[in-house]
């Protein structure tokens, strides 16, 4: 098993920030993403931070990032900040997930107005 979350995932999806060190560990997505589901969030997000520092750069899947925020929302599910995060992430993949990104908007307002 990699060492991070981070590490993990550089050795399976490549990095566009820094060279994708040599491995010589078995990669299987399928592990990755046990690894990522039972993950806690300062790690998801520290992954995310790391390969995808200008959130709509790196080599992770959407799919993957969606994921990880999905995760992290579900461990953190009052912090605004991190909510229109996630809100903006959906909004620069894609038509697909606008009304998503709209109603953690809405939630994220809804938290601060309290």
């Amino acid at each position: 098993m990699h060492s991070t979350l981070t590490e993990h995932a550089r050795c399976l999806y490549g990095d566009e920030h820094r060279p994708t060190p040599d491995c010589g560990r078995e990669h299987r997505e399928h592990y990755f993403v046990e690894e990522l589901t039972f993950a806690d969030a300062d790690v998801i997000l520290a992954m995310l931070r790391e390969l995808c520092p200008q959130y709509a750069d790196g080599g992770l899947p959407v799919w993957i990032r969606n994921l990880s925020y999905r995760l992290v929302l579900l461990q953190r599910p009052d912090e605004p900040e991190l909510i229109r995060e996630a809100a903006m992430v959906l909004q620069i993949f894609g038509p697909d997930w606008d009304d998503t990104a709209a109603n953690l908007m809405k939630r994220a307002d809804a938290l601060e107005a309290c």
